[in-house]
């Protein structure tokens, strides 16, 4: 059991009970953006589903559910899935933003101040206006920031070790993991995607999507094993090498 409050302990129904009001308001922040979603095929379980829900409560690694939950954003473009995902999990890890007007005098990153001249030398935002961005681009950006960054091209690793890579960081505070997969081959509509993963169930051997195309998808539970055949499929605007996944890490000052 988990200790809450000193002594007393938080049983597993109260767990369920402290997810599923999550669950709940999550969708009462995305209901606008979910309200005209693309059907799911069979394949892929529906986060906010009686069966998505039971996933999360059992779920083994969920420290990143919600960090990211509190910072969910849909991509503001058809082009800024990298974006968005980037901008959730800066927030969620805690990386010192700028200032934003609108706001002030409250820092935060936003779809709108998240690229510079820096990140300009990685990808111009030309470019990701125009087609998104890689893998190797995106782990770039966020190298910027003060984070341990690791891209993974998933034709140079195997299912197994994904699994255990994200499984390990999705288990532990300040950890995240971004994946970069193609739709079609998890029998979605269509192309290239990006979107944090925010969880890791065990016994179904699923990774829940927190995916920031709201509008066309909820987030959804899917095997390891498609997960990994998506992202193990070569990317044209990246000379042919695969997608994959990059590990984040919070790095504390000191």
């Amino acid at each position: 059991m988990i200790q809450i409050g000193g002594d007393v302990p938080e049983t597993v129904a109260m767990q369920a009970s402290k997810l599923r009001i999550a669950l709940i308001l999550l969708g009462f922040w995305c209901g606008a953006a979910t309200a005209e979603t693309l059907p799911l095929p069979n394949n892929l379980i529906g986060s906010a589903t009686n069966e998505g829900e039971a996933l999360l409560v059992g779920a083994e690694a969920r420290e990143a559910y919600f960090p990211l939950a509190d910072q969910f954003v849909t991509q503001k473009t058809q082009s800024y899935c990298g974006i968005a995902s980037m901008v959730m999990v800066l927030n969620a890890a805690g990386v010192p933003a700028p200032a934003v007007p609108d706001y002030e005098p409250f820092h935060t990153f936003t779809q709108d101040n998240l690229l510079n001249e820096r990140t300009d030398a990685i990808v111009p935002r030309e470019t990701i206006l125009k087609q998104g961005m890689t893998l190797d681009q995106l782990a770039g950006v966020l190298a910027t920031r003060p984070l341990a960054v690791t891209v993974k091209h998933a034709g140079d690793t195997s299912l197994d070790a994904f699994r255990e890579a994200a499984r390990d960081y999705l288990a532990k505070s300040g950890h995240f993991v971004v994946v970069n997969y193609l739709r079609k081959a998890m029998r979605q509509e269509v192309g290239g995607h990006i979107s944090p993963l925010a969880a890791y169930d065990a016994d179904s051997d699923r990774f829940l999507i927190l995916d920031v195309a709201r509008y066309k998808y909820p987030p959804v539970w899917v095997t390891a094993a498609d997960l990994f055949a998506a992202m193990n499929t070569p990317d044209d605007a990246n000379g042919g090498r695969s997608r994959g996944f990059v590990l984040v890490a919070r790095r504390d000052p000191g």
